[in-house]
């Protein structure tokens, strides 16, 4: 006769994990935290393209840009030195970085815009820019970051929608847009800015974030001093006046200090496609605050493009 042996010791003890959370509170907080930090430096910046056509006029490009970045340098340095500081030995570990980075986003990026603004209209600036994303896409993705299909589509609609709106629904107006040789610096300026969006993805954790834009923002700086020596020898400097302090003011503290650490997080957060997509609704805010600063009207065809440019932003920055 076959003994009875106990159930409980004839059953292996079994412990079952608890399941894991589907998203912790900071991944969630980060899902609705990026899209807003991109958001946020995304309207900064559309006063950018003004300000670019504006001081083309009076002061060089170059020498607005290297004021841009020494004002942006007063005013982070307040806030960062303390935490540089403390970071250095991994700042110094990951010079190389730090100084493609400073070369492409601080040096090369806004002073190619202030060329392009010399000898091009807003309006180029503006659809030449809105390609911007499609080539932050395009350096992600060749660093490895996923591109899905509701993505792309939201690119698609968007990148419509912006190109309409610019061209106010014509294709005749579209199609005889006088190009210059501004568009082509406004290129050079997008696939610098795009190449700056990826390369946020390699940013050790090591360097906290104001870290990051104190030592970027120095070296760029830096590497901006010999050309601004130049442009003073061969221009002259510019005389300070108030047409100029203002713009200065805007763009050194306003876009640079606030909108590029609040970019470098919203990439930080949710990539530099997603926060990409989100830099498509430029026009809408430039249309937007042409409305309420001086009046100007908006179409029937215009609310439309932007309704279409919401709606591509919303769908391609989904999850």
């Amino acid at each position: 006769m076959t003994p009875t042996t106990s159930s409980t010791a004839a059953t292996p003890s079994v412990t079952t994990a608890p399941p894991a959370p589907a998203t912790s509170p900071v991944s969630r907080l980060g899902l609705w935290l990026g899209p807003l930090l991109a958001l946020g430096a995304t309207a900064i910046w559309s006063g950018n393209f003004v300000v670019a056509r504006h001081l083309g006029d009076v002061i060089p490009p170059v020498q607005t840009s290297f004021w841009r970045w020494v004002i942006a340098l007063v005013a982070v340095a307040p806030f960062a030195t303390r935490g540089l500081l403390r970071d250095w030995p991994a700042v110094r570990r990951h010079a190389g970085l730090i100084v493609v980075a400073a070369l492409l986003g601080v040096t090369l990026f806004n002073t190619l815009i202030y060329i392009a603004g010399q000898s091009t209209s807003a309006t180029n600036l503006a659809l030449i820019a809105a390609a911007s994303p499609a080539v932050i896409a395009a350096f992600a993705f060749l660093d490895g970051e996923r591109m899905t299909a509701v993505r792309a589509t939201g690119m698609v609609i968007a990148f419509v929608g912006v190109v309409t709106l610019i061209s106010k629904g014509s294709v005749t107006a579209l199609l005889s847009m006088d190009f210059r040789a501004g568009d082509l610096w406004m290129l050079a300026a997008m696939a610098t800015f795009a190449a700056y969006s990826a390369l946020l993805k390699r940013k050790p954790s090591t360097i906290s974030g104001p870290s990051f834009l104190l030592a970027t923002f120095a070296a760029g700086t830096v590497m901006l001093a010999p050309v601004y020596a130049v442009s003073v020898a061969l221009q002259g400097a510019f005389t300070p006046s108030g047409a100029t302090v203002g713009p200065l003011l805007y763009i050194g503290i306003a876009s640079s200090a606030i909108a590029f650490y609040t970019w470098n997080k919203a990439v930080a957060l949710i990539g530099a496609t997603r926060a990409g997509i989100v830099y498509y609704l430029q026009p809408v805010f430039v249309a937007c605050v042409a409305y309420l600063a001086i009046g100007e009207h908006i179409t029937l065809i215009q609310i439309l493009c932007m309704g279409a440019i919401i709606t591509g932003v919303a769908v391609g920055a989904k999850r």
